[in-house]
């Protein structure tokens, strides 16, 4: 069965804060509506690879994407590669490495900010390149492109929380609050997104660490969350999904062909 699906991305996210700080989202948890599970995101613990590694499915040393400079499109194939192929229409609201991994590189603000080309892997995309562009805005970006484009897939992508994190740290209350203000911002959206017919899936690239990085093994580097909502998941509380099987479970939900890992118990 194809479902449309919402991949939401809360940068720099650490599980240990998402645990206490998405009020909204556990709300649905509680109620029996979403499962919230822990991820050990892939390493090294930085953006750009596990950008790639959440939307490949691949791991940064196979992949080739191994730090965050490494600016070049990607050599494996995507969400948004297996969606376009299928007919389905593809969108994301997200950081612009993003689009250098997946549209062109280098990006090119002028031309690449605003995208809507059906021949590209991400048809149609907003895309900012300062990290502290506003959540805010980041979520109506996206929310926009949902209503005017309909797409079968939508990456929502928003960096304030990362951002905190390597201005304060992961124990401070800039951190912590950011995170809130994201379950806020979500609150705006996830019933409606849920209404509209989506399956929605939040999670995070990496965790932050109290000295405002991430890139080591401490688990509040590595540990993320990955909460699910929609009437495709199970529920399972006994799932154990990994990083490297977002990707495949997001092509099953989406009902496209593809060769990637996935997390069966996740799925009705």
């Amino acid at each position: 069965m194809k479902h449309n699906v919402i991949l939401v991305v809360l940068d720099g996210l650490s599980y240990q804060v998402a645990q206490h700080a998405l009020g909204h989202l556990q709300a649905y948890c509680n109620a029996g509506r979403a499962a919230l599970y822990k991820l050990d995101c892939e390493l090294p613990a930085l953006s750009r690879p596990l950008y790639e590694c959440i939307l490949t499915g691949v791991t940064p040393i196979d992949s080739g994407i191994v730090h965050n400079d490494v600016v070049r499109l990607s050599n494996q194939r995507s969400i948004f590669h297996y969606a376009r192929d299928a007919g389905l229409k593809t969108a994301a609201a997200a950081y612009h490495w993003v689009s250098e991994l997946y549209n062109r590189a280098p990006f090119q603000a002028a031309r690449d900010r605003h995208t809507a080309d059906e021949t590209l892997p991400i048809q149609y995309g907003h895309f900012y390149y300062a990290d502290h562009y506003p959540d805010s805005h980041l979520f109506a970006d996206a929310d926009s492109l949902r209503q005017q484009q309909a797409p079968d897939f939508l990456l929502v992508h928003p960096m304030n929380i990362d951002d905190a994190g390597h201005k304060f740290g992961l124990d401070s209350p800039q951190y912590r609050n950011s995170a809130r203000m994201a379950d806020v911002l979500l609150a705006e959206y996830i019933q409606t997104w849920l209404d509209a017919g989506y399956q929605i899936l939040v999670t995070a690239d990496h965790g932050m660490n109290a000295d405002r990085s991430h890139n080591g093994l401490l688990p509040e580097e590595r540990e993320v969350p990955l909460l699910v909502l929609g009437s495709a998941f199970s529920l399972d509380p006994q799932a154990q999904p990994k990083q490297t099987e977002l990707c495949g479970t997001v092509c099953e939900l989406l009902g496209v062909a593809h060769d990637k890992p996935v997390c069966r118990e996740l799925l009705k």
